[in-house]
């Protein structure tokens, strides 16, 4: 596969949007600034963009969008308003985010097919966004608040792709979310029968099908229990005339997957026992950088809440008309084997395909053969619909 040299170029883009309080550290009132980058390969125009977008972080060092750039393919990463910090996080605005940059690559960068690159987080991101610019409808978000996703004519991508994806922050977090936790406030306090850390727990890998179904509910009611919380909160908010005001709080417990311990459920070829993407589970499970673990009660609903969420990734992916790539690591220690099956399921039209990268793990880091053969799927594929215009 031939190498092209690629010209890292940075940008911002910025635009006026009204609020009724300030989300987001310093800067301007009423402003938006999100930064990207675009890696374009020397030599090699193109008609065509793969944009990738995570709701908080940013992917401009990661692999896959340098391997694609190295091999002739152009490349946006975008970033959000919320760049590496989620505890405010709107999902409904981060696809107003999104929109910005599709409408800035057709036209001002002058691309004229847009496809959708979500990886890991981006997927289900991706999923959400086409699913609004396909079928507009959402003008509050699941706080209540005013945000007019149905207004802002948001441009369709040409297709989208899901790579080493999970099907959504809230669906995933449920399933990292630690039962065992009794006391939000008090995360000692705790339901030894569900600690999976606990080495006194009677319940141990290989763990039985009714401990599974037993710890799954559980997971879920947590989720519900901190929901009803916060809906209480925001309602003694308003009722005390205090509407934009935010309570901050955290989450503990959030790596607590029995996937991680006994590797028959979801299997594939991840390292482990008690190993996931960022290390040791029972580490993460309560370490600062641990999924969720700081919040606000809008940023719950919106983003990790298993019932108010509305970016959920196989759901949205059946309102989606246009062609689908899902690419399924087979060693991927972050999104294991269901993720990627359920997004496909998603999928209602039959203008889809499914890839496996064997022993791929989630971030290709030292993989570079992988990456290369990722790569080689997607530009074949981007080929054989059309999409690839150089």
């Amino acid at each position: 596969m031939k190498k092209f040299e690629v010209e890292r170029i940075p940008f911002y883009l910025h635009w006026e949007e009204k609020s009724a309080f300030k989300e987001t550290y310093a800067g301007a009132h009423d402003r938006i600034v999100v930064e990207g980058q675009y890696l374009k390969p020397k030599d090699a125009p193109s008609k065509t963009v793969l944009v990738f977008m995570h709701p908080t972080g940013t992917m401009n060092l990661l692999p896959m969008p340098n391997a694609l750039a190295a091999a002739g393919i152009h490349v946006l990463t975008c970033g959000s308003r919320y760049p590496h910090n989620d505890s405010a996080l709107i999902m409904e605005k981060v696809l107003l985010d999104l929109g910005a940059y599709i409408r800035y690559a057709k036209e001002k960068l002058g691309f004229e097919k847009v496809i959708l690159a979500g990886w890991s987080g981006g997927g289900s991101l991706s999923a959400f966004y086409q699913s609004q610019a396909e079928k507009p409808s959402i003008t509050e978000t699941p706080a209540g608040d005013p945000v007019d996703v149905a207004g802002a004519t948001l441009i369709p991508a040409d297709a989208v792709m899901f790579l080493a994806a999970h099907v959504s922050l809230a669906l995933t977090l449920t399933e990292w979310l630690d039962p065992s936790i009794r006391n939000e406030l008090d995360p000692e306090d705790r339901d030894r029968e569900l600690d999976l850390y606990d080495p006194e727990n009677p319940n141990q890998p290989p763990y039985a099908p009714e401990f599974l179904d037993r710890f799954r509910a559980a997971q879920i009611a947590r989720s519900e229990k901190i929901d009803n919380w916060v809906k209480e909160k925001l309602d003694h908010l308003r009722k005390t005339g205090r509407e934009n005001e935010e309570y901050a709080f955290t989450v503990h417990g959030t790596m607590a997957d029995p996937r991680w311990l006994d590797l028959t459920i979801d299997p594939n070829d991840r390292k482990g026992p008690n190993w996931c993407f960022m290390g040791d589970p029972k580490i993460v499970n309560m370490s600062p950088a641990g999924l969720a673990r700081y919040s606000s009660l809008r940023a719950w609903l919106s983003q990790w809440s298993y019932a108010e969420s509305r970016a959920n990734g196989p759901k949205c992916a059946g309102d989606i008309s246009k062609p689908v790539l899902v690419i399924e690591n087979s060693a991927d220690d972050g999104c294991t084997p269901s993720h990627a099956a359920r997004l496909f399921k998603g999928v209602k039209h039959d203008d889809k395909e499914f890839h496996r990268i064997e022993g791929a793990t989630h971030y290709y880091i030292g993989q570079p053969d992988k990456a290369a053969e990722a790569v080689g799927v997607i530009g074949n594929w981007l080929r054989q619909k059309g999409l690839l215009e150089q």
